[in-house]
């Protein structure tokens, strides 16, 4: 059996099986004002990955490659939705957009929790709040941010680090054992 047939079923025994789970997650990450439907976006998907089947290498893991396929779609509608709606480009608007991520994600976490690390957030030095909102709440990678800031990667990548590291040790100190 060719590595192509093989990726082709098992992409098409994966969708057979967890259509209906890959829906509720996209459903989960994608919020009221982005134009396209759950199931359009899983369409996309399913087409682009059963229409490169053939070009892929042995997929060995099909619900990592293909939950990862559907995360970088709804990462790119909503980084399109976002360049059409924003006039500027300005740093200091993230945390305004992060908030409403932040207020629409899964409730994993106690609200008590939640509410301490968004105060938390808020009260780190604007270039640690500014690294923190764009990698982590906005999709940003390390090379967008540098290009759009002029500041190199490894800086911003400590001070994501030396950010994470602040909260981390905050929270720490907050809960109770």
């Amino acid at each position: 059996m060719t590595s192509e047939s093989e990726n082709y079923n098992k992409l098409s025994a994966f969708f057979g099986d967890e259509y209906h789970a890959l829906k509720a997650y996209v459903r989960s990450r994608i919020r009221a004002s982005t134009s396209r439907d759950a199931e359009d976006i899983l369409q996309d998907v399913a087409l682009k990955l059963f229409a490169g089947a053939d070009r892929y290498a042995p997929i060995n893991n099909v619900a990592g490659f293909v939950y990862h396929t559907v995360r970088n779609k709804i990462i790119d509608l909503m980084r399109t939705n976002k360049n059409q709606n924003r006039t500027e480009n300005d740093m200091t608007k993230l945390p305004v957009n992060a908030e409403m991520v932040l207020e629409a994600s899964d409730d994993v976490y106690s609200e008590q929790l939640q509410d301490d690390l968004k105060n938390h957030i808020m009260n780190l030095k604007p270039e640690y709040r500014d690294i923190i909102m764009a990698i982590d709440f906005e999709g940003y990678t390390y090379k967008e941010v540098s290009q759009d800031t002029g500041i190199p990667e490894g800086t911003l990548m400590s001070r994501r680090h030396r950010a994470i590291s602040l909260l981390y040790k905050t929270l720490e100190n907050n809960i109770e054992v």
